[in-house]
């Protein structure tokens, strides 16, 4: 495990042009082959439209409704805290609030922020990258690219986290 503080842990935004893109399938992939190397991986996941976790009539709901800003809700396993906002956190904000315990933190729908980029792009879905060669680390793709960086296939998770492993000296 990292000795970083949060400021220092590699974090890598998993982008695409569209939705339905395979992002979510590709981080699924990725956070199995991280489990099995036994890293700690958070992942950020940007919604563009409001979501509630809250469930009507749940406590942590009904303290929402009362008033409160935060609620937090605990368990021997799991940790959640619930924040109403008026604006947006940036996405360094909401890194700056994670635990600093983790090897590294991927982000999803972040496709215009500022940290490094991973591009999935599939010939069915696309016409043509969305991201600058220069934010990119590496393209995930069932297409080559020659633009500089890494070329993965879309199954290619090991390859992924082995590349991600050498770039960030992750063990």
């Amino acid at each position: 495990m990292n000795s970083m503080n949060s400021s220092q842990i590699p974090v890598v935004s998993i982008v695409a042009r569209h939705s339905n893109s395979g992002k979510t399938t590709l981080l699924e992939k990725l956070l199995r082959e991280i489990k099995k190397r036994g890293w700690r991986v958070a992942v950020v996941k940007h919604d563009a439209h409001e979501f509630d976790m809250d469930k009507p009539g749940k406590d942590s709901w009904r303290f929402t409704q009362a008033g409160a800003d935060v609620v937090a809700i605990s368990s021997p396993y799991k940790t959640a805290i619930l924040e109403t906002r008026e604006l947006e956190r940036t996405l360094d904000e909401v890194l700056e609030r994670l635990p600093d315990d983790v090897d590294l933190i991927f982000t999803e729908g972040y496709k215009h922020g500022n940290k490094p980029k991973i591009e999935v792009f599939r010939s069915a879905v696309h016409q043509e990258l969305f991201s600058k060669p220069e934010e990119l680390i590496a393209i995930v793709s069932d297409v080559q690219f020659e633009v500089g960086v890494p070329c993965f296939d879309l199954d290619d998770a090991v390859g992924i986290c082995d590349f991600l492993a050498e770039k960030y000296q992750l063990s």
